[in-house]
């Protein structure tokens, strides 16, 4: 097998990005490498079915990005996925995979040339160990990284009920940009997509002009502060405040799993069922990473019961 690294969550090549997110992997196995620090990263996510208009907007976008010098982080899945990441790396640029499964298995079969090529311009990422097998149980626990690596994310083409629009969740919670395509309203392809649109989602009208949104408007801003915080992140650990905030997880997590039963609910239901003093909380988070202990389960998308004993 090509050469793997390993890096835990302690270790000083640990993606800043990573740090700071709520349910952070305690692992990171990469083929290639992990994405820079100081460079501007885009997250493109959207239906592994999607239609023409899918593929070419994700094609034009890739492109856009990839030969401006911004990454491209996605899940190498069939459809947006796979179509945004290969056209980044035909423009020259650079993108990096997260995968529901280990880094030396690529899922799936058919993106086995995009798989190569990313080892090569980018990453393979997964927190699960070599020789993991692709269970839909781990798919959308790993969304939580495509989010958190990016400092902003782009949806194009989403069903209401899908695990993208849970990957907006995750993104929204760890304080990510968030920016959808718009599509018809006669398309159910779209109907998530213009349901973030309606709830005040940013929209990309055109990859041009995204770019100089990116480069130079608010969102550039936004990023740019992220950006200026990783260098700052690590200087100097105070161990109280994340003592602190591990007690505050823990206590979150409780909470949550007291309000799950057998009978499966949405975020929206177990949220109503928490105490006051949680209702801010970051419920999908939580849920995923209940999901990851083995507390939870995620039944379908957007729903969630207790696991069984």
């Amino acid at each position: 097998m090509d050469q793997m690294k390993h890096y835990k969550a302690g270790d000083a090549e640990y993606p800043q990005r990573l740090k700071n997110i709520s349910g952070r992997p305690r692992n990171l196995y990469v083929l290639g490498r992990l994405p820079e620090e100081n460079r501007l990263s885009v997250a493109i996510i959207g239906a592994r079915d999607c239609s023409e208009y899918g593929k070419y907007v994700a094609r034009e976008l890739g492109t856009v990005l990839g030969g401006s010098g911004i990454a491209v982080i996605s899940g190498m899945a069939r459809g947006i996925d796979g179509i945004s990441q290969e056209a980044a790396l035909n423009a020259g640029g650079s993108s990096f995979g997260v995968l529901g499964c280990g880094v030396d298995v690529c899922y799936p079969k058919e993106n086995r040339q995009l798989y190569e090529r990313l080892k090569l311009s980018g990453g393979i990422l997964s927190e699960y160990p070599p020789g993991s097998p692709a269970l839909a149980c781990h798919f959308p626990p790993r969304n939580r990284i495509v989010s958190g690596l990016a400092d902003v994310v782009v949806v194009i083409e989403a069903r209401v009920k899908s695990g993208t629009l849970i990957t907006v969740d995750m993104a929204l919670e760890q304080g990510r940009e968030v920016y959808v395509v718009p599509g018809r309203v006669t398309d159910r392809l779209s109907d998530g997509c213009n349901r973030l649109i309606k709830q005040g989602a940013g929209i990309l009208l055109s990859p041009e002009e995204f770019l100089r949104e990116l480069l130079e408007g608010e969102i550039g801003r936004v990023a740019a502060r992220n950006l200026s915080g990783r260098r700052e992140a690590g200087k100097a650990p105070v161990r109280e405040q994340r003592r602190d905030k591990a007690e505050a997880e823990r206590g979150e997590l409780a909470a949550v799993l007291g309000v799950l039963d057998f009978t499966p609910q949405t975020p929206e239901q177990i949220r109503a069922g928490l105490p006051g003093e949680y209702q801010d909380m970051k419920i999908v988070t939580c849920l995923m990473r209940l999901c990851m202990d083995g507390r939870a389960l995620q039944v379908s998308p957007g729903r969630f019961c207790r696991a069984g004993g």
